[in-house]
């Protein structure tokens, strides 16, 4: 659950004048003595309680919360190394949402969901997180509820393996944004779709002026194979790169290889020197100077550098990230010694 907790801290909900009330109730039993069940908001990623109940050994308890829209909560316990919880409430709802501690292992199972789509989506995702070939039960059940506005939440378990489930994103995105734009976790997978350029697709345009202010589209290469590099002067891996890159470009180009270097810099003179003591004699060399909010970066998503993007002659993206001697082998693949 670790997984998508990192989500949940980027999702502040925010109460406004037309706040609505809902229920949350149901039993949260197996503790075997009093025991205290916190409901926490996410506010500038930080927990902060808005509800503590002390349940008994009946474990019934009962929570009325305001929101103005679909919203997020986490669940605790005062109960050291206990599992937390989330739930998630539409305006105006009435839930019950009861559970079972396992004092054998510290666990947690979802027993009884009534009253929200949601809820009971997420029920099935929890107990499911520790059966053997997870993963794929999971993918399944999120492809299955993908018109559920809790699947585009859960779907973040996925993060770490994101390119190989692109499609489950891409389809909850699909089935959603239409209903939900304006949902946080909505707009986190459409972000994350939009921005992910697969191989086979066709590459985004750039359109960004070089040193001398010409404007330079990536598009206008179209007919050689091009490798996008999104590099900055400051960023010590880049520059331990580029004497490959000089030597792949110098060993290539006159068959048809040419770089298109976006930088990420926001100094002009750091930048045109980097370009010069590195020899990076290539024309394409773009920036806007705006280090990480570049407009080019932003194309393509690029959250850390050295990135890279190769392109076929017809434009499409062939293979992201390479560098050094997987860069040398395709390289070599493509035209040959």
């Amino acid at each position: 659950m670790k997984k998508i907790l990192t989500l949940t801290l980027a999702l502040a909900a925010v109460i406004s004048v037309f706040a609505q009330k809902s229920t949350l109730k149901g039993e949260m039993i197996g503790f075997g003595e009093t025991t205290k069940m916190v409901v926490n908001q996410v506010v500038n990623n930080k927990l902060v309680p808005l509800d503590t109940i002390e349940i008994g050994p009946k474990g019934k308890y009962k929570a009325t919360l305001e929101m103005a829209q679909p919203s997020i909560y986490i669940i605790t316990f005062t109960r050291e190394r206990c599992p937390y919880m989330h739930v998630m409430l539409m305006p105006d709802e009435t839930v019950t949402f009861s559970a079972e501690y396992v004092q054998a292992n510290g666990s947690i199972k979802v027993t009884d969901v009534k009253g929200s789509k949601n809820m009971e989506l997420y029920k099935q995702f929890y107990n499911m997180t520790g059966e053997a070939d997870a993963p794929n039960k999971i993918a399944q059940l999120l492809s299955d509820n993908a018109d559920c506005l809790m699947a585009a939440f859960l779907v973040t378990y996925f993060d770490e393996q994101f390119e190989s489930r692109y499609a489950l994103y891409e389809k909850i995105r699909d089935r959603l944004i239409g209903l939900y734009p304006a949902d946080p976790a909505v707009q986190y997978i459409n972000h994350r779709v939009s921005t992910t350029i697969l191989p086979g697709r066709p590459a985004p345009e750039i359109e960004m002026r070089d040193p001398n202010g010409n404007l330079r589209r990536l598009s206008d290469l179209r007919g050689k194979v091009v490798m996008i590099d999104f590099w900055a002067s400051w960023c010590r891996p880049c520059r331990g790169e580029n004497p490959n890159v000089v030597r792949m470009y110098k060993k290539y180009h006159d068959k048809g290889f040419e770089i298109y270097s976006v930088s990420m810099d926001n100094d002009r003179n750091a930048w045109l020197k980097a370009i010069q003591t590195d020899g990076l004699e290539w024309e394409n060399h773009v920036s806007d100077l705006n280090g990480w909010t570049s407009s080019g970066g932003a194309t393509y998503g690029i959250t850390s550098i050295p990135a890279t993007v190769l392109i076929d002659r017809e434009g499409n993206v062939i293979a992201r990230n390479l560098r050094g001697g997987e860069l040398a082998n395709k390289l070599k693949e493509i035209f040959g010694e």
